[in-house]
């Protein structure tokens, strides 16, 4: 059942009101994937759907082993990617639930965006 809010009246009581939005929104998980390498390495790494390593990444793109796996460390301290060391080999993949993650954010903010912006004083 999503939960009708009401909406508030200027931007300092919308700040004011705690919600779910606030916990799912985290900067690091955004600072990770602003980077368009980054944003690279996961798509490559999400359509390989198993786990790969630095070296197998690294063909990917045109950089540094060292930078690729500097990147792929980022990500995973985000929680985009998991990251499973065996002997000197670090595997990363993205994590079974990902989508979910960026599914719960999309249905946060669902639950605070009108459905209908002429319902409400949005429209003035």
């Amino acid at each position: 059942m999503t939960q009708v809010f009401k909406q508030p009246a200027s931007p300092k009581q919308a700040a004011r009101r705690r919600s779910r939005l606030d916990s799912l929104l985290d900067p690091e998980l955004f600072r990770a994937l602003a980077d368009p390498t980054r944003s690279k390495l996961l798509a490559c790494l999400i359509k390989c759907s198993r786990p790969c390593s630095v070296t197998e990444i690294a063909q990917c793109c045109d950089l540094d082993f060292s930078m690729v796996a500097r990147h792929l460390a980022t990500l995973a301290r985000s929680g985009v990617l998991t990251a499973n060391k065996q002997g000197r080999t670090v595997w990363y993949q993205a994590p079974p639930d990902l989508a979910a993650r960026f599914r719960a954010i999309a249905d946060a903010i669902d639950e605070l965006t009108p459905t209908d912006c002429c319902e409400g004083d949005c429209c003035g």
